[in-house]
């Protein structure tokens, strides 16, 4: 099927039909849903090179994906792209991965939006004080930010769940039960996310007029291996030193931690209580576990289906989003949450 014919399909002018599909704002909302639904079941797909000379876009979002050798796949980034991918194929858009040097990552984001394949960018694993942050606000191009950057002016659009919030309720809960003594399986010390997580755990212990025994933190690849060889580490102190919580920035890293906690002889939810962020991943699913995982709960593919969401709607000048969303996070008590063993 051509534009003329999918025009005289629906009734309307080829350049009425080539502006829904183009985004332009002065076609309203009831004939682009129409023009859209009418192209999903046909199975119409415009002609990319006509459609780029004719609106001067690229239809692409693009993302710098840093790589090194030895890099492991992250479930947690094919999650998010999931969503991405799935709302950017709804508007018959593409995303581009570029691969660059981990430490070439300023200079590969500015070689993308020069490269006019790219009509916005979006960033995520966010550190603190990043040195991308500038670079993007520097540029005449949409972009968006996946998390935050501790240290710097926060005068960026982002989307970010509140991982202090998370991890201070978390805590909490875990004090009401009785819990004193705390372990804190976190991801990389230089991501923002981590650093939120952990500053909210110490928040809710210091209002006790208690403090996180470094001891008892790792910093590592969320993976269920650095999972499992923490845990084993923890549970190898002696008894009245070890902490009877655990917090794990992921219920991948928490597999591992159950796994490591099991081969102990030790019941969890009654030895020792433990609460995981849930990214909503599809093949790990807290309610699965032996021992129904507690949780703090946000979907990572919700995250990468509103990006996609809001940066096309920017594109495309049809819709106004918040600058700023900071979403909160769901905890959700199971089984895996009991009270403080007596010492």
């Amino acid at each position: 099927m051509n534009l003329k014919q999918l025009s005289q399909m629906l009734g309307l002018s080829q350049t009425t039909v080539s502006r829904a599909l183009n985004g332009y704002p002065e076609v309203n909302r009831e004939t682009r849903e129409r023009v859209l639904k009418a192209v999903r079941e046909t199975g119409y797909r415009p002609n990319k090179a006509a459609q780029r000379l004719a609106t001067g876009k690229a239809g692409s979002i693009g993302l710098v994906m840093p790589t090194s050798p030895g890099n492991s796949s992250d479930v947690h980034f094919s999650e998010f792209l999931t969503g991405l991918g799935e709302e950017a194929l709804r508007h018959d858009f593409h995303f581009v991965l570029t691969p660059a040097d981990p430490n070439d990552e300023v200079g590969a984001l500015r070689r993308l939006a020069a490269s006019g394949n790219v009509d916005a960018l979006f960033v995520n694993y966010m550190r603190g004080h990043d040195p991308r942050l500038e670079m993007l606000k520097s540029l005449s191009m949409p972009f968006l930010v996946h998390g935050r950057s501790i240290g710097s002016e926060p005068d960026y659009p982002f989307l970010d769940i509140d991982n202090e919030a998370a991890f201070y309720d978390a805590t909490k809960l875990l004090l009401q039960l009785g819990h004193r003594r705390f372990a804190l399986l976190n991801g990389p010390i230089y991501f923002d996310f981590a650093i939120r997580r952990k500053n909210g755990m110490d928040a809710a212990l210091a209002e006790r007029g208690l403090a996180l025994d470094e001891a008892c933190v790792s910093h590592t690849p969320m993976t269920d291996e650095q999972g499992l060889l923490a845990m084993e580490r923890i549970l190898q102190m002696e008894k009245d030193k070890r902490p009877t919580a655990v917090l794990c920035s992921s219920t991948v890293l928490a597999l591992g931690a159950v796994r490591a906690i099991n081969q102990a002889k030790l019941r969890l939810g009654e030895d020792i209580s433990m609460i995981a962020h849930d990214d909503v991943l599809t093949l790990l699913k807290p309610e699965n576990f032996t021992v129904p995982l507690t949780t703090t709960r946000s979907s990572l593919r919700a995250a990468g289906v509103r990006i996609a969401e809001r940066l096309i709607g920017e594109i495309k000048q049809m819709e106004t989003f918040p600058a700023q969303e900071l979403w909160k996070a769901e905890l959700i008590v199971r089984a895996s949450t009991g009270v403080a063993p007596a010492d």
